[in-house]
């Protein structure tokens, strides 16, 4: 005799809800990240802590050198990215696929790596000192600016310059090479083909890898504490400061809640640029 349709039913498997599949990861979600964010948030709720911390001037003080170094190595990655992009996507030479891939190596490294190369070579008896001082016979040489604001600065652009070349790496690989030629060959000079041509397709990857590097920078630690800047001091650097140095937790929470609440609004503006970037392609 045949099933009928309610036999069926009854036979088929039955299947656990779908919510119930999504307890387990937001259970350990909840376990790693949101339960120790919630008490860093609980304790900068101390009576008075955040006018305390906000009208500091420790706070103020950091708060613009973070917003200004972050400003500076985006702009910096953004120039130079979009240079580098363009040598290895248009001008042809030798090793131009091995410097690609570099790029994408060197995307893999950590921060204090490279922080710690710029002081093998501009650190205060690093080798362009060391040449110096042997040329000259002078005691000491002229490059002592990796201790400065500008450092920090020339690392972090060291740094971060390839999250803006890999995208734009990726853009270019996309434009029609015919129309380069039919620019050039109506005697477009090369300025106006990148202005006219390459920029409008560079812009979506300039604006998602510039997003990228401002949320980055942010919240850099690494590169700032290892360059010994002196007076140089960032959001991070003052979390570690109250927390470690001061061992005042309610500060530091202050510190890192404010933190945390510029790079969620900067990640979300990353997002939003990268599903914009992804539409117009």
């Amino acid at each position: 005799m045949a099933a009928t349709t309610a036999d069926l039913v009854r036979a088929r498997p039955r299947t656990a809800p779908a919510w119930l599949w999504a307890l387990p990861p937001v259970a350990v979600l909840a376990l790693v990240f949101l339960y120790p964010l919630a008490l860093v948030v609980r304790e900068s709720l101390t009576p008075g802590a955040y006018a305390r911390v906000l009208g500091s001037h420790a706070f103020q003080d950091a708060l613009g050198t973070t917003v200004w170094l972050a400003a500076g190595a985006t702009v910096g990655c953004l120039v130079l990215g979009f240079v580098l992009a363009l040598i290895l996507a248009f001008v042809p030479f030798p090793g131009s696929r091995a410097v690609a891939r570099f790029i994408d190596v060197f995307l893999s490294f950590p921060s204090f790596l490279v922080t710690l190369a710029l002081l093998f070579v501009y650190g205060t008896v690093g080798i362009a000192n060391g040449l110096w001082t042997g040329a000259t016979g002078d005691g000491d040489g002229p490059f002592d600016f990796l201790t400065t604001p500008w450092g920090v600065l020339l690392a972090e652009i060291t740094y971060f310059t390839p999250f803006v070349v890999r995208p734009l790496l990726a853009a270019f690989s996309q434009v029609d090479t015919a129309q380069l030629e039919a620019a050039s060959s109506l005697g477009a000079k090369p300025a106006r083909v990148v202005r006219q041509v390459i920029w409008p397709e560079a812009l979506p990857a300039l604006a998602a890898g510039g997003s990228l590097v401002l949320v980055m920078s942010l919240n850099e630690f690494g590169i700032v504490l290892f360059t010994g800047a002196k007076g140089v001091t960032t959001l991070p650097t003052l979390v570690y400061g109250k927390a470690i140095l001061e061992s005042d937790y309610p500060a530091a929470c202050v510190v890192a809640v404010v933190n945390i609440a510029l790079s969620t609004g900067l990640y979300a503006l990353y997002r939003g640029v990268s599903r914009r970037a992804g539409a117009h392609r």
